[in-house]
């Protein structure tokens, strides 16, 4: 028997950071993403015994451990081992996991691959869970085995597929579905470009210094966090009335936004990909994610795409199509079927 999952990645518009629990307070945050045609996969096979081998394609890495028991958090493939701490089988298992974006994309590939993992090996315990309930394992996943920060707003996007609008306080998530005609949809599809930069999009050092300053009361930074939740307030209606130069707007404020909050968010090797993608008559971009590098989302007028590509190919950059993703994770069981 073999099960196979299938995760997708997202497109952050605004709002966020201001989905860390820590920066959180008596002004809620507001953040709206939407799923992609981008997946992290997730296969487990069952072979018999008690060995337990893990492959992760992306990065080449491999480990067998020799038994439930001796699974340890030692740098290598440590998602994969957290998902089985939490969601355990005891016969001996294959697992092989792949992501079709970049590494270090700032597409939220880590949510999708805990999303991956748990839906997969919850099948093979027959065991079922909600959308919220999916989301919390993964959260706790990265919150407690892993001892990660975690972004809320992404195991939204992979477990619940579409547009989201989420509403953060200190304690809970409102969850709205953002209904888009197909036709707004088709065109917002048209205007978007993802160019990936290259550069890792994140580290945990980064995100400590921010909420070091957020929580010692450093007004740059409260004052940015405040801009942050209200671009995240004003999105949603910008893509309802399909309002693009206005994106363009949206995406600016945040990425200003995120540079006030810590230096470490651009390198000049972005700054050049940013520079080049406005002058050849982007409306706006802003990094996907919360950090440096990684993606950058363009918005942009149809018939300035070409020149947008061109210039980014000329430094070595590759760039992505948009493609929306209805649905979220999904999983299915095979039977007697190897994986290819």
């Amino acid at each position: 028997m073999s099960l196979h999952s299938r995760a997708p990645l997202r497109v952050d518009f605004t709002g966020g950071w201001s989905d860390f629990h820590r920066l959180a307070d008596s002004d809620p945050a507001t953040a709206v993403n939407a799923a992609i045609k981008i997946y992290v996969h997730a296969d487990i096979l069952f072979v018999g015994g008690k060995t337990i081998r893990l492959h992760a394609e992306e990065s080449r890495e491999h480990v067998t451990i020799s038994s439930p028991g001796q699974l340890v958090y030692d740098g290598r493939l440590d998602r994969h081992k957290a998902a089985l701490n939490m969601l355990p089988l005891s016969v001996g298992i294959e697992i092989l996991t792949r992501t079709e974006a970049p590494p270090g994309s700032g597409l939220g590939a880590k949510a999708a691959l805990d999303a991956a993992l748990l839906s997969a090996l919850a099948l093979g315990r027959m065991e079922e869970y909600d959308s919220d309930e999916l989301v919390e394992l993964g959260t706790m996943l990265e919150a407690n085995e892993l001892s990660l920060p975690v972004l809320r707003q992404d195991h939204y996007a992979t477990v619940c597929g579409g547009f989201n609008e989420l509403v953060f306080d200190e304690t809970e998530v409102a969850v709205r579905k953002v209904s888009l005609p197909q036709s707004t949809l088709a065109d917002l599809e048209r205007h978007l470009l993802l160019v990936y930069t290259g550069e890792s999009h994140f580290s945990k050092q980064t995100h400590d210094r921010v909420v070091e300053a957020y929580c010692g009361g450093v007004k740059s930074v409260k004052g940015a966090v405040a801009d942050i939740r209200s671009t995240g307030r004003e999105v949603k209606s910008v893509l309802q009335g399909g309002d693009w130069a206005t994106l363009g707007q949206l995406f600016d404020r945040q990425w200003v936004s995120q540079q006030i909050l810590d230096a470490a968010t651009t390198t000049p090797n972005v700054r050049e990909i940013e520079n080049a993608i406005r002058e050849n008559g982007a409306w706006g971009v802003k990094p996907t994610g919360v950090g440096c590098g990684g993606c950058l989302l363009t918005v942009a007028p149809p018939e300035k795409m070409e020149a947008v590509r061109k210039a980014v190919l000329k430094l070595g950059v590759d760039t992505f199509d948009v493609a929306f993703e209805p649905d979220g994770c999904s999983v299915v069981q095979k039977e007697d079927e190897a994986v290819e």
